[in-house]
């Protein structure tokens, strides 16, 4: 897909945190109204534009204008002229951004994330709800997207199996450019140091006002979540 809305893509692997309000990712009434709406709106070859209720919808549900929303389609549409984005195109975005490293088990994660009604596709509500928030959103919406992502069966808690499910996958796609302390030199370490700090009942699992709690009154804690070379090393991968 096109790097000039693919690379708001990497904001979700690093460390900009995102969410989902039974708000825009939930299937709150608001949010079915809104897929509704969106399914009225021929996504393909023909429209370049979005209709009017469409427009709508997404402006109330997201933090784009209307002119941003209408542009973001036209790339949207330009790279997947089917009108949505798979699996596949979705690990092929992260593997160029992490050439060093296999992303591919960490995309999968963040597909599933994007992938609101897990039909196995990102269609352009879905793709836009979650941009708007993990890049614009507030800091609580960008952590409750990313405990949505480490809460791998959504029973609302996070275990230590969990997060280091995810951290593995972060370390495979960083590769080698990383330069960690030695309590982080390991998924392993690494997930006990977050569990250590956010875990405040030592109940061995994260509930989700412990993980935007502990974020916020640490800020260490996000560094540490964050899968971007740069926030974890102060230096991006070697330049191509």
């Amino acid at each position: 897909c096109n790097i000039l809305w693919a690379d708001r893509l990497k904001i979700t692997g690093s460390g900009s945190l995102p969410s989902s309000e039974q708000d825009v990712f939930g299937e709150s009434d608001r949010w079915k109204r809104g897929r509704r709406a969106f399914s009225v709106c021929d996504m393909g070859k023909q429209n370049s534009k979005l209709r009017p209720e469409v427009i709508e919808d997404l402006v109330q549900n997201t933090e784009f204008t209307e002119h941003e929303l209408q542009e973001w389609y036209k790339g949207f549409l330009k790279d997947c002229p089917n009108g949505v984005l798979t699996v596949d195109e979705f690990k092929n975005i992260y593997a160029s951004f992490f050439p060093h490293g296999d992303a591919s088990k960490f995309a999968e994660h963040v597909f599933r994330t994007f992938d609101a009604n897990n039909d196995g596709t990102i269609d352009f509500r879905e793709f836009i709800c979650a941009l708007s928030v993990t890049s614009r959103g507030k800091l609580e919406d960008k952590l409750r997207w990313a405990f949505n992502m480490y809460d791998l069966d959504g029973n609302g808690y996070i275990t230590k199996a969990e997060m280091l499910e995810i951290v593995r996958a972060i370390y495979k796609m960083v590769g080698t450019v990383m330069r960690l302390p030695e309590d982080e030199s390991t998924p392993e370490k690494r997930t006990e140091k977050i569990f250590k700090q956010m875990d405040t009942n030592r109940d061995g699992r994260l509930s989700l006002k412990e993980f935007i709690e502990g974020a916020k009154t640490d800020p260490s804690i996000v560094r540490l979540l964050q899968c971007d070379p740069t926030g974890m090393t102060g230096q991006g991968p070697p330049s191509t």
